[in-house]
């Protein structure tokens, strides 16, 4: 990783940002003294039109909650560098933001803190790495078993919280806005 600075911060080529995103989260971090902060977002398609729904954050957001499902839109999180050090992706070909943002929760000791302000806009693409939901299950598998290095049972049993996670409870997330 070669960024430098007090605060760690990432956006995809295709994903943007709304502006004082940075500005925003900053301050929010320093008037709660946190060190990790993520938001809400919004979906648009592959030409940036939006698709009217709303990934709504979880206003907290705790290790053990986040161990269940990845509830971090990976281009509105934030973390200070400063206070936790370089944390860096592991070697998985996806979903190491996942395991990026696990890292950087339980380094900080305490839960992670959002704005429920939407201020980004991810890009869903029809063949993207995360459209096929077959070999999501299998990479979130490689999470718990090779990124966190639990047994093959802990590893099962996580994938099968994941899935009730992931339909039942994450699914709320998601909010149809109304067309302008």
């Amino acid at each position: 990783m070669h960024a430098k600075g007090h605060f760690i911060a990432f956006l995809d080529a295709d994903d943007l940002w709304k502006p004082r995103k940075l500005e925003k989260q900053l301050a929010f971090m320093e008037n709660e003294n946190c060190m990790v902060c993520f938001s809400s977002y919004e979906q648009i398609d592959e030409t940036g039109n939006p698709l009217n729904r709303l990934i709504k954050a979880l206003p907290v957001l705790t290790y053990k909650k986040y161990l269940r499902s990845n509830y971090i839109g990976n281009l509105t999180g934030i973390y200070n560098a400063k206070r936790l050090g370089k944390i860096t992706s592991p070697n998985l070909r996806k979903r190491q933001d996942w395991l990026l943002w696990l890292a950087a929760i339980s380094k900080s000791g305490e839960p992670a803190k959002s704005l429920q302000e939407s201020l980004a806009f991810y890009r869903v693409r029809k063949d993207s790495m995360s459209s096929n939901k077959f070999d999501l299950i299998k990479y979130n598998y490689w999470v718990y078993r090779k990124g966190l290095r639990f047994s093959v049972l802990k590893s099962l049993w996580s994938m099968v919280i994941f899935v009730w996670e992931h339909v039942f409870v994450k699914s709320k997330q998601t909010i149809t806005l109304h067309k302008k």
